[in-house]
């Protein structure tokens, strides 16, 4: 059987609003802007590095999921400021206290096991992650 371990990923989210998550994801984070899709359900594509590749669209009646739906990697000597350059930017990082899963955020980070995590939501609700990986 072939394996996809040598193909390309793609995320991919939902959006109640293309154009407000366009100028998130391209403004507030920075990723580049690809090709883009017209029409009812369109969207676009969006870079990041090493090729990766997030497409969001439009679908103003579908709910946003309550679990992380897109991960960032970022190196530990990274990881502050890009949580402070987001922050200027006026992203919020969420709080977490849940016990029985060990974790515990303290200004927006969870540390477990020596490595870093943060949450946030884009402006269509969408939980996003800064890990240190």
């Amino acid at each position: 059987m072939a394996g996809l371990a040598e193909t390309m990923v793609c995320g991919v989210v939902r959006a109640e609003s293309y154009e407000r998550a366009k100028k998130f994801y391209g403004e507030v984070l920075g990723l580049k802007q690809g090709q883009e899709f017209p029409g009812p359900g369109g969207g676009g594509m969006f870079e990041a590095a090493g090729g990766t590749m997030l497409m969001v669209y439009e679908n103003a009646g579908l709910k946003a999921p309550e679990n992380t739906t897109l991960g960032f990697g970022i190196s530990a000597d990274r990881f502050d400021v890009i949580m402070a350059a987001l922050r200027s930017k006026g992203v919020v990082f969420e709080e977490y206290d849940i016990p029985e899963m060990g974790l515990k955020t303290v200004n927006g980070v969870a540390e477990m096991g020596g490595m870093k995590s943060a949450w946030f939501k884009d402006t269509e609700g969408n939980i996003l992650n800064l890990a240190v990986m």
